[in-house]
């Protein structure tokens, strides 16, 4: 995509953000059929990461699977703009925080909250920053084209609570950032090679994961607690839920701790299948000698 087209993404984001929730969602759920209709390679990952995860699924199941998740998928790309530009009283209207939401405040120890993948991933970082009294930081895929991963940074940045660095960059400044009373917001399940990472299992199958939240938690003597955002139907909001910070964790072993982890997003995803992000391909990386999954 050129940069005029990224601003035109941009502002066409912007226009969007000043409907209605409800026709914004239909209009995303649109989007999604028209997703999954013609962006064949990515339903292809998805159907096959539900064939590895899912067996016990059959195949007409699984298409359905996919054919909901491609709907929530629009709806999370057209609404990027409600999180990106809608004013904050809005979004705490829309956006029902259940749980813990305060321990990041009282907690005499740096938290990490482990925030999975799934569709309403951004909702939860809107939550940390409008219903937690304290500093995030969080590391972000910068974007290729310019105009989208400027929008974004802001977009991420506009409430002043928060600092993102950059995948590629030195991990100096975020453990700083960390060591100042940030707490870090950690996207803990997408495959980014063997670099800091184990075949660890995911649904039975091994999966390139990175060991970091172990070894993170452990170094700086953080409380881990995950949290869990959830895209309601209908327009009706969203749900982010604060999660009780995990006994036990971290241990010595990295390995063990991230199978845990592990087994704990798996219980997730079960709960709305849909809505976990499936387009990614979570078991591109494999062990030497294995062939490829895709």
């Amino acid at each position: 995509m050129s940069e005029a087209g990224g601003r035109a993404l941009v502002a066409l984001l912007w226009l969007l953000h000043w409907l209605p929730l409800p026709l914004l969602a239909a209009l995303g759920r649109g989007f999604g059929r028209l997703l999954h209709a013609t962006a064949e390679r990515r339903r292809r990952i998805a159907l096959r990461n539900l064939e590895l995860c899912m067996p016990e699924l059959d195949e007409a199941r699984r298409r359905e699977l996919v054919r909901e998740h491609f709907q929530w998928l629009g709806r999370s790309l057209l609404e990027r703009g409600l999180l990106w530009f809608a004013s904050e009283a809005r979004l705490r209207r829309l956006i029902h925080v259940e749980g813990d939401v305060k321990l990041a405040e009282r907690s005499e120890r740096p938290v990490m909250w482990l925030v999975p993948h799934f569709m309403a991933l951004d909702v939860a970082g809107a939550a940390a920053q409008l219903f937690v009294d304290r500093q995030a930081a969080s590391i972000y895929q910068r974007q290729a084209n310019r105009a989208v991963d400027a929008a974004m940074r802001r977009g991420r940045l506009r409430f002043g609570r928060a600092q993102i660095f950059a995948r590629h960059e030195t991990a100096k400044p975020l453990i700083r950032c960390i060591r100042q009373g940030a707490a870090f917001f950690n996207l803990p399940d997408m495959d980014f090679g063997l670099r800091d990472a184990a075949f660890v299992p995911f649904f039975g199958v091994p999966a390139a994961t990175l060991l970091a939240p172990s070894r993170m938690a452990r170094s700086l003597g953080m409380a881990v607690q995950p949290i869990i955002a959830e895209m309601l139907p209908g327009g009706r909001g969203y749900r982010v839920r604060f999660l009780e910070a995990w006994e036990g964790f971290p241990t010595e072993d990295a390995v063990a701790d991230t199978l845990r982890m592990n087994r704990f997003i798996e219980d997730e995803i079960r709960g709305m299948p849909a809505q976990y992000l499936w387009v990614h391909k979570r078991f591109k990386t494999r062990p030497e000698g294995e062939p490829g999954l895709y």
